[in-house]
């Protein structure tokens, strides 16, 4: 049984093709002009990333969070944004969660049929005590994964928020939430190989999704990242210039404040003259 697959943008057929007789610059050059497209397709979907985003923002002020639930690299994707929230914006783990078809083993390795199961991502929900104050958001290249199709729909009748990245117009996902986002970027390089231009456009939506909520939130001053974490040399340092430049003190003075006190914010804050 056909599974309506050719019908999709996200896989139809490469502009591309012979590719194993093309030489390493071709190939290169063919991947980058497809990329090139990525961004003017995301432009797209500005307005509905700005619907969703207005819609989190008093949620997450009212202690709500965000969960992503995807399979593949649609899962992997929501995993990584969500781990990097803490340290660039210095929230607590659990503001922001990334939950994979498959579990955090399926980050590394695909778990066979996970995300075929429809009931799964709602019990994975379950262990977080998702409410009414928190926002659901699926990623899904194909618009189709029965993984977040289920999540989605039982979050809505459940009374939450329900938002998705998709690279296809018109999904079943995107039925699904109260918030979709489509960016549609066509075909692959690699005829169905999402991982490609799909795969970067979900991450620039979410990159656009997760930075302006934390902005709305205060967790941006400026333009620095006052809340980092200061986890390793790198940081420490960026910290650092930011106390010097922002107080305009010395080097030795904005270190002492910084180790002092913990973040830039903080350093900024307690400092006097």
């Amino acid at each position: 049984m056909s599974l309506g697959l050719e019908k999709l943008a996200t896989e139809s057929s490469s502009h591309y093709d012979n590719l194993e007789k093309m030489s390493v610059r071709a190939l290169l050059e063919g991947i980058n002009n497809e990329d090139k497209t990525v961004p003017i397709a995301v432009e797209k979907s500005i307005p509905q990333i700005e619907a969703l985003v207005n819609q989190i923002v008093p949620r997450m002020k009212a202690g709500g969070r965000i969960f992503y639930i995807g399979a593949g690299t649609s899962g992997r994707l929501g995993v990584v944004d969500a781990s990097e929230c803490p340290p660039t914006f210095g929230v607590p783990f659990g503001m922001v969660v990334g939950i994979m078809a498959g579990g955090d083993k399926a980050i590394r390795k695909a778990v066979e049929n996970a995300e075929d199961d429809v009931e799964q991502a709602w019990k994975d929900l379950q262990e977080y005590d998702i409410n009414t104050n928190d926002t659901l958001i699926g990623i899904a290249a194909s618009g189709r994964t029965p993984y977040v199709i289920g999540g989605l729909k039982t979050a809505r009748e459940n009374g939450i928020l329900t938002g998705c990245v998709v690279c296809n117009a018109g999904s079943a996902v995107a039925a699904e939430a109260a918030f979709p986002v489509e960016a549609v970027v066509g075909p692959e390089f690699i005829t169905g190989s999402t991982r490609m231009k799909s795969g970067t456009a979900q991450k620039l939506v979410l990159n656009m999704i997760s930075t302006s909520v934390m902005i709305q939130l205060g967790r941006v001053k400026g333009n620095k990242m006052v809340d980092m974490q200061l986890t390793n040399l790198k940081l420490v340092e960026r910290g650092v210039r930011m106390v010097m430049n922002e107080l305009q003190i010395s080097h030795e003075e904005a270190s002492e404040l910084l180790h002092r006190y913990g973040s830039v914010r903080n350093a900024v804050d307690n400092y006097s003259l």
